[in-house]
């Protein structure tokens, strides 16, 4: 029977609760704080197999943050660690939203509560536009090949084009590029 550090997955679970419960928009705005803890303070994972990692949570079944938690806590510390990870990653998000829900038909409609929500919506977006720009780098985005990123997102945000399809073009055209 295998025989797991106690202490690591106390650090483990805490490491995600912190990480789950101080970030605000959701799980592309928890990449760059995930890849810190996991990668440069704890040093659980390798840049290479966090991106490795990034790449297989963004292509699995739902939130990215909840997929690269599991990934992290595995590599970490096997089932367990899978376990507390991803605990620690959704615990916050579920005692907050349990909080709101019960506080929401009350404040609702104060004006400084949609004031509060408005405002932070441009921290959001620059949340998430930190780790899209960090992975552009680190996966070999260069001149010869942005336009694929673009071309995606314009297939899938104005045409509807089900990702799906998109991995599927894009493992072609990998193959395609690397024969010739």
């Amino acid at each position: 029977m295998k025989k797991y550090n106690f202490k690591k997955l106390w650090n483990i679970f805490f490491s995600f609760l912190k990480i789950g419960g101080f970030t605000l928009g959701g799980g592309y705005a928890m990449i760059p704080l995930i890849k810190r803890e996991v990668c440069e303070k704890q040093k659980w994972l390798s840049e290479e197999e966090f991106l490795d990692g990034l790449a297989a949570a963004q292509s699995s079944p739902g939130p990215i943050a909840v997929n690269i938690s599991i990934y992290s806590g595995y590599n970490a510390q096997g089932i367990p660690g899978m376990l507390v990870a991803t605990l620690g990653t959704v615990l916050p998000s579920f005692v907050i939203i349990i909080a709101i829900a019960m506080l929401f038909r009350e404040f609702a409609d104060q004006k400084v509560v949609r004031k509060a929500f408005s405002a932070l919506e441009p921290a959001v977006v620059a949340l998430i536009a930190v780790p899209l720009i960090d992975m552009a780098k680190k996966s070999g985005i260069n001149k010869r090949n942005i336009w694929l990123p673009f071309i995606a997102a314009l297939l899938v945000g104005l045409l509807n084009v089900t990702p799906v399809i998109i991995i599927l073009i894009s493992i072609l055209y990998t193959l395609w590029e690397t024969r010739k």
